[in-house]
């Protein structure tokens, strides 16, 4: 089985959305944690950089959101320690 560079990359930002999501549901990682915004922002980065070698519109357009959706969560962790700061 030969896997190519692209299919490693996605499959690590697979790796890294499935882990994060896994972790919330078992109350491992709260969903408004540094770690689980940027576990599922670069995992839909991974995903979007093998996309670009093999492209999917629909695949692509979901992953763009879930980085968009994932920088909102960060904005947001920032802005809540600044408060607390």
């Amino acid at each position: 089985m030969n896997i190519s560079w692209f299919d490693l990359i996605g499959g690590m930002g697979v790796a890294l959305i499935i882990g994060s999501y896994l972790l919330l549901q078992l109350d491992k990682l709260k969903s408004t944690t540094l770690a689980y915004s940027l576990a599922n922002g670069l995992g839909a980065l991974l995903i979007i950089v093998s996309l670009l070698v093999d492209f999917n519109l629909s695949a692509f357009i979901i992953e763009t959101f879930w980085v968009i959706i994932s920088v909102v969560g960060l904005i947001r962790y920032f802005r809540m320690r600044q408060r607390i700061t």
